[in-house]
């Protein structure tokens, strides 16, 4: 009799939540905001830790000092990426290079896409899981962007990011492999005070 085929190991999957920003256009720093009771900052990480467990990188730079304290009681590990200014690749770059040989993907947030649920994150995770050797990216307002995940074969790529473009001139380049899910709650990300309002009501600060 033929043995019974072993179920394969489920891929390893890691976070990189990108929290480096100066915030100059919110006036301060937007990762202290308190959306639905919990600075954003930590809301984000925590949403991202109910997909990747304890393998979660936090990349800060420009309030780092202030940010820091936040993620004290976190299991989540802190990049301090000391070239923030040249722009979100830098933190990309940072992220991808402290990413252990174990971890088969990626999956890249911004801490300011204030609406973005766990919900949003398992989605994106059960189609990469199902296709791992393709980009799961988020499509909204005909935009394909993050929250996506990459998988191993697209670390260099990430790696050779330059400037304040992030992960959406590869998402182009590999568009053959990209697997884009509607995700509306993508599109509102906090860069000024006024965006607050475009929350949704369940995530409205102080809520």
């Amino acid at each position: 009799m033929e043995p019974a085929p072993q179920a394969s190991e489920p891929s390893a999957l890691h976070a990189l939540v990108l929290a480096a920003g100066a915030s100059t256009r919110f006036g301060s720093p937007k990762q202290l905001v308190r959306v639905q009771g919990r600075p954003l900052l930590h809301r984000t990480v925590a949403n991202a830790a109910e997909i990747a467990g304890q393998a979660v990188l936090v990349v800060l730079g420009a309030h780092a000092a202030d940010l820091a304290p936040l993620l004290r009681h976190s299991t989540a590990s802190v990049i301090v990426n000391r070239e923030w200014s040249e722009g979100i690749a830098s933190s990309i770059r940072i992220g991808i290079a402290h990413l252990p040989a174990s971890c088969d993907g990626v999956l890249l947030l911004l801490a300011d896409q204030a609406a973005v649920t766990v919900e949003d994150l398992k989605r994106l995770a059960g189609v990469w899981r199902r296709q791992p050797h393709c980009i799961v990216a988020s499509r909204y307002d005909a935009i394909v962007g993050v929250p996506a995940i990459f998988p191993r074969a697209d670390f260099p790529q990430l790696a050779a990011l330059r400037g304040d473009r992030g992960a959406r001139d590869l998402l182009r380049r590999a568009e053959g492999r990209v697997v884009a899910l509607e995700l509306a709650n993508a599109g509102i990300d906090i860069d000024t005070p006024e965006d607050l309002l475009r929350l949704p009501p369940e995530t409205e600060p102080g809520k």
